[in-house]
């Protein structure tokens, strides 16, 4: 069995930590699936968690959600 390369395990982190985004948008917000999804891709935050040079992928859907309501919402 083959190990993961650094770019899948970078794909497998960023669409966990997306998926638990949109989870905590709808917690938060009472919003739709399709509302909370609109919200994360629509953010700021999105293009900073898919750049892999950053490594911000490593970080905890929480923090990452953090962020995304501090930081770069003010931006």
């Amino acid at each position: 069995m083959s190990q993961p390369t650094r770019q899948q395990i970078a794909t497998y982190l960023t669409d966990y930590a997306l998926s638990e985004l949109v989870k905590y948008v709808m917690e938060d917000t009472g919003c739709t699936i399709e509302q909370a999804m609109e919200r994360v891709y629509n953010s700021p935050l999105i293009s900073a968690l898919q750049d892999e040079e950053n490594e911000l992928y490593v970080q905890s859907p929480a923090y990452l959600y953090e962020l995304m309501n501090g930081y770069f919402a003010a931006n």
